[in-house]
């Protein structure tokens, strides 16, 4: 008997992913899809990767083991921040001085914990504000925020705002994260205990198969009615 599309479908995806997987993986697309051209030799990101071992410049990029630890996109025309921004999260350095920039969401930043040089418009904050930064300077036309700083941390931190039964860690500048301590989890970590992860996958299993099964019944019936 033939074996039924959906299975067929199945190992060819299988297939595809293996072979997808042997090879090299694309680079970033904000390296090149947000702003062509590559670094500039001006910009703090040049210096930077070229003092940092291991790192190699790639478009707009610094990458070091596939991660982007800089990023210039300086003179973009860039009225808004790219899309693809977010693949920048694992960055030391960013560079988007002489764009005609908005104000960025407030959490543009989110995620970018690493980040420890910024350099922007004159005209634009240092996300999160002056006081989650060790150093600002302005600079001509340029604004440097140097040194991001932990926002769990000192009197200050946003670790009050945390439920109890849980940890405040940093998301970006001036931003958090409340993660659940032990076994507690759920809505403010209210729920103590391990997560049903048995129940929980044999539940989505159970439908996956049965929808599969539905599936292949449909299909049939519709190959008999032809």
């Amino acid at each position: 008997m033939a074996a039924p599309s959906w299975l067929l479908l199945c190992l060819l995806r299988g297939a595809v992913a293996a072979a997808s997987g042997s090879e090299d993986p694309s680079p970033p697309q904000i390296c090149s899809a947000c702003c062509p051209g590559s670094v500039r030799n001006s910009s703090a990101v040049a210096a930077f990767c070229g003092a940092r071992e291991g790192a190699e410049l790639l478009g707009r990029c610094c990458l070091e083991r596939e991660a982007v630890v800089g990023l210039d996109l300086g003179n973009c025309s860039l009225h808004q921040l790219c899309p693809s921004f977010q693949e920048a999260s694992t960055a030391i350095v960013i560079d988007l001085r002489h764009n005609p920039l908005d104000h960025p969401p407030e959490d543009a930043f989110r995620g970018f914990t690493q980040l420890q040089t910024l350099a922007l418009p004159a005209e634009l904050d240092c996300p999160g504000g002056n006081n989650v930064w060790d150093n600002v300077t302005t600079q001509g036309s340029s604004r440097i925020c140097h040194s991001q700083r932990n926002p769990c941390n000192g009197s200050g931190g946003f670790g009050w705002l945390c439920p109890e039964d849980s940890l405040c860690a940093p998301d970006g500048p001036g931003l958090h994260l409340c993660l659940c301590e032990g076994p507690y989890h759920g809505y403010k970590c209210l729920r103590q205990g391990t997560f049903p992860y048995l129940m929980f996958y044999g539940t989505l299993g159970a439908v996956t198969t049965s929808l599969s099964i539905l599936l292949w019944v449909t299909q049939r019936r519709k190959v008999k009615t032809s």
